[in-house]
């Protein structure tokens, strides 16, 4: 029987506005210093933060699936499925939780 996997509720917003193509519900899981972290490439604050949707998740199409997660403090690790008209595959990916947001949702690079 599978488990559940659990994330955060700020991290859990984030992948559901991605699945329902959502980019306010996307921005809106993040903290106003909020950034994604995308192979180094980091995006800052709202504006960023929205670019990075339109052009690497949301705008491309993507479906996010969790894979497997572990909570650390405010850290949850995960591993999850990605589909989107940019990028195929598998990933690893590192949710920073402040208060009820997202401070940061980092792809590092893969090793």
């Amino acid at each position: 029987m599978p488990t559940e996997i659990s994330l955060p509720e700020p991290a859990q917003r984030m992948v559901e506005a991605i699945n329902a193509a959502n980019t306010e519900a996307f921005v809106a899981a993040f903290a106003s210093d909020g950034h994604v972290d995308d192979w180094g490439r980091v995006l800052r604050g709202a504006d960023g933060i929205r670019s990075w949707a339109n052009t690497d998740a949301i705008g491309a199409g993507a479906r996010m699936t969790v894979i497997s997660a572990e909570t650390e403090g405010d850290t949850t690790r995960v591993r999850f499925a990605w589909e989107s008209s940019v990028f195929n595959g598998e990933s690893d990916g590192i949710f920073v939780v402040q208060g009820d947001k997202l401070a940061s949702f980092t792809i590092p690079p893969h090793r």
